[in-house]
């Protein structure tokens, strides 16, 4: 579990500086370059990232069970995916009305898949997967939501189509993942 919790500490901590150093992230961004600082912080989120795959992989093959999930939790672990995966979407469909309201989408998804994720699951492997992706996911919200709005971030004042759009692209993922990625990726079939 070590390489999970290696990984975990480098993802989420690259995640969180802003959160944390945010005037330090500043001075290397002035240090680096724009360019430079992206290039190093996706360098370290792959690795982080990477680690937290391999590991997580490696614990499942010795899982410590800490409790017993009720099987109806997979159930609503299941309904709470389908909203994580439109306010995914709402990250990226411009002009929706999602993002508008809630600012900050993705977050959100993250909070909502960890959640989610946490009420199946009763491995230590999964408590610090899912638990650590839903407390970074709650102190980047309130830090995001602390920040000032950039004056660039104008919308259009019609975005029911958009938002419609939203939850459709949402939508169909979550039924692409849901019925063939996830079992293909993670090697678990959500429904059984």
């Amino acid at each position: 579990m070590t390489a999970l919790l290696l990984g975990l500490i480098l993802f989420l901590g690259v995640h969180s500086v802003r959160i944390f150093a945010d005037d330090w992230r500043s001075a290397q961004i002035g240090r680096l370059g724009e360019k430079g600082w992206k290039l190093a912080y996706t360098v370290l989120s792959l690795i982080g990232f990477g680690l937290i795959v391999w590991g997580y992989g490696q614990a499942r093959q010795d899982p410590v069970v800490l409790w017993t999930a009720p099987r109806g939790l997979r159930h609503l672990a299941i309904a709470l995916t389908v909203p994580a995966f439109v306010l995914l979407a709402a990250a990226y469909v411009p002009g929706n009305g999602l993002r508008r309201r809630l600012g900050h989408p993705m977050v959100l998804a993250v909070k909502l898949w960890a959640l989610a994720h946490l009420l199946a699951n009763n491995t230590a492997a999964d408590l610090l997967l899912f638990g650590g992706f839903l407390v970074w996911a709650v102190l980047d919200f309130r830090s995001a939501r602390r920040r000032p709005v950039p004056a660039a971030a104008a919308w259009p004042a019609n975005t029911g189509l958009r938002t419609l759009a939203t939850v459709v692209i949402g939508g169909l993922a979550w039924t692409f993942f849901a019925f063939h990625a996830h079992v293909w990726l993670i090697g678990v079939w959500p429904f059984g």
